[in-house]
């Protein structure tokens, strides 16, 4: 089965990318002047791309599609799935193709899966940190431009969910809009008179829950509460809407903050600050 991310599309990015590294539309570019220059035209490799820390993997079939974009016959095996959780030294692709088409594609297809396996990793350490089946792990929308959906993808083989994708699928409703509307109610009434079917509405004051709520909010994003405050919000809520605790989170307090009885916990740095994951590619000329 093919490769797919709804709203994303896999070849115009891998068009895009590799237009960007080899230089089209600029003076002297559109080629690959090392390969061009070193590799003879039929030469072949076989690679294997490795592991070379403990991570949870994410990425390889945009890796191999990087490769059968300029070698279409290339043979490609992957030897783990996305959303792996793999030990140090562990082989995850091996390719078999065209020298100076593997080598040109290389770059972008190792960036590619060190990021996102990089986001999957940070993930599954939250997940695992958290330690509570009753509780979601959400990204948000601190994404890079134009890789938004990847990120999300990434985020979700690492074991956690998804935040709205955008400005489209829900309402979110902050203190600058807060601000300008006046008070938290007005807020809420606002989107909700203008049909929006879903509005999470940002508190960070105990008082504003019930106007959020009286308004018509159908989740409320507890911001910057402490456990303790966490817990009293939770209990005003009384299972009315979810909940959801944002803000000052991070590996060594989200277990005390998802055990105040909340239903989501989002965290910003899943994509925003995520390492790349150290993985390499090693080609061996074929005779």
């Amino acid at each position: 089965m093919a490769f797919q991310i709804a709203g994303f599309d896999l070849d115009a990015f891998v068009r895009a990318t590799l237009a960007e590294d080899l230089g089209e539309g600029l003076a002297g570019g559109g080629r690959d002047v090392t390969s061009e220059a070193v590799i003879p035209a039929e030469a072949r490799f076989s690679g294997v791309m490795d592991s070379r820390d403990a991570i949870t993997v994410s990425g390889l079939p945009v890796a191999a599609a990087f490769f059968r974009a300029l070698d279409p016959e290339c043979a490609i095996e992957h030897l783990v799935e996305d959303g792996a959780r793999v030990p140090a030294g562990t082989n995850l692709m091996r390719i078999e193709g065209n020298a100076r088409a593997l080598l040109t594609a290389e770059r972008a297809a190792l960036n590619t899966v060190q990021h996102l396996s990089g986001i999957a990793t940070l993930v599954r350490a939250y997940v695992d940190a958290m330690s509570n089946p009753d509780c979601t792990l959400l990204d948000t929308r601190k994404t890079l431009p134009g890789l938004r959906h990847l990120e999300k993808y990434a985020v979700r083989m690492g074991g956690g969910s998804n935040h709205r994708m955008g400005l489209w699928d829900a309402a979110m409703i902050k203190d600058n809009h807060v601000a300008v509307a006046g008070s938290v109610g007005e807020a809420v009434r606002r989107a909700r008179e203008a049909g929006v079917a879903e509005i999470i509405c940002e508190v960070d004051r105990i008082d504003q829950i019930e106007p959020a709520l009286e308004a018509g909010a159908t989740r409320l994003l507890l911001d910057n509460m402490e456990p303790p405050a966490l817990r009293e919000a939770v209990g005003i809520v009384a299972g009315r809407v979810p909940t959801e605790a944002s803000g000052g989170i991070d590996l060594d307090t989200i277990a005390a903050k998802a055990a105040t009885g909340v239903d989501y916990v989002s965290v910003g740095r899943l994509t925003q600050s995520a390492p790349a994951a150290d993985i390499g590619l090693d080609f061996t000329t074929l005779d």
